[in-house]
């Protein structure tokens, strides 16, 4: 069996949220998206797929890096097709970014799961077949009756219990919202949630990402007495310094690095240095399944957590198959978002959650995915 065909189905369909000037997702008026599938094809007619992002799979990365180090080759050596392009990254001038090596890496193991008859979560290590899913919130905004004040997240944290989540997380505001960043309105956010939902619930918090020391310091002494488990990303991750000094300055648990780059490299360096409590992976952070699974396992080494960043089923794969992971992170929820709502392209979400707040690894070959192909090909804008 050999790899035959590398492509890229680049597609629009309705969206319902819109990026402010510095990133972040908020709900807005419906509007047109722009996805991209990856397919990778066996000389057998076996199919590999991943979602991502049209500017992830351009058609010159995917001619000059991918398909070169693809075609031919064969689809179950994940880990050397893995290698011999991430090899490229180096002199690629930038273009050959680690959501691309995500997408790749995602797609060969959804066809290895197909080839084998097997979901992809029990392939990497299949530890649990469900996990607890934390609720995880879009950032605060100004929306009358979204996340605008403190007690708009409390009302929001007790929709999430009633709807079954057993732990939240928070993100605080953000610029461009009015006001922020602001380290005391991020713990009034905290310190209502808390009241709101007991003692009993695991809470985290992901803040501002760039706060300065003394802010950071003052907030996590402050989330400690509120016996959050933990907070992640609130300064710049290439100051690993910065993160050692704070985590040997706090009782609170420092959860990294998220998006600092260096793969599982990165965060080896951080575990030696004692810059963190816990360790934080994700496949969209570190190249894909491949070197995310590395950075758990190294962690297990160091009797150490370490939690998946994000949603998808590449994520969830990865929860499901560590031993050493407590949540799967389910969102970005707000109370104008219906996050269980399939979008166009899907017969059904990635993640569905019981009322009990647990997400189920699937039994059907492959990521699990459950695409509406038809749908793809008939809103298709490019013809790679």
């Amino acid at each position: 069996m050999k790899i035959e065909r590398v492509e890229a189905i680049t597609f629009t369909h309705r969206t319902y949220t819109q990026r402010d000037s510095d990133g972040h997702n908020h709900p807005g008026p419906e509007g047109t998206g722009t996805s991209a599938l990856l397919q990778i094809t066996c000389d057998d007619g076996t199919v590999g797929q991943a979602m991502c992002r049209p500017t992830d799979l351009r058609p010159d990365v995917l001619e000059r890096f991918v398909r070169p180090n693809l075609i031919g080759q064969s689809p179950l050596l994940i880990e050397r097709a893995w290698y011999a392009i991430y090899k490229w990254q180096r002199l690629s001038g930038g273009q050959l970014t680690d959501r691309a090596l995500t997408a790749v890496d995602l797609a060969l193991w959804d066809l290895m799961g197909k080839v084998t008859g097997q979901p992809v979560w029990k392939l990497i290590g299949g530890y649990r077949p469900k996990i607890l899913a934390y609720g995880s919130t879009m950032c605060g905004d100004d929306m009358e009756g979204g996340l605008a004040t403190p007690e708009d997240y409390a009302r929001f944290a007790e929709w999430m219990l009633g709807r079954g989540y057993k732990a939240i997380k928070l993100h605080g505001w953000m610029v461009p919202m009015p006001g922020a960043p602001n380290v005391k309105l991020d713990y009034r956010a905290c310190a209502a949630v808390r009241e709101v939902v007991g003692p009993d619930i695991p809470l985290m918090l992901d803040p501002h990402h760039f706060y300065p020391r003394s802010d950071v310091l003052w907030l996590a002494n402050k989330l400690a007495e509120l016996d959050f488990v933990w907070m992640e990303e609130p300064m710049e991750e290439a100051s690993m310094s910065s993160y050692k000094w704070l985590t040997g300055n706090t009782g609170l648990n420092i959860l990294g690095p998220e998006t600092m780059t260096g793969k599982h490299w990165t965060r080896a360096e951080w575990v030696k240095h004692d810059a963190c409590d816990m360790v934080r992976t994700g496949v969209w952070d570190v190249g894909g399944i491949s070197p995310a699974m590395k950075c758990a396992h190294m962690a297990e080494s160091f009797h150490m957590a370490c939690e998946v960043h994000g949603t998808g089923a590449g994520n969830l794969a990865v929860a499901l198959a560590s031993h050493n992971c407590t949540f799967y992170e389910r969102g970005l929820l707000h109370p104008f978002i219906d996050y269980d709502a399939p979008a166009d392209y899907q017969n059904r979400i990635d993640d569905e959650m019981d009322a009990d707040g647990y997400v189920h690894g699937r039994e059907e070959p492959g990521l699990g995915q459950d695409l509406n192909m038809d749908y793809i090909e008939a809103h298709r804008v490019n013809n790679d």
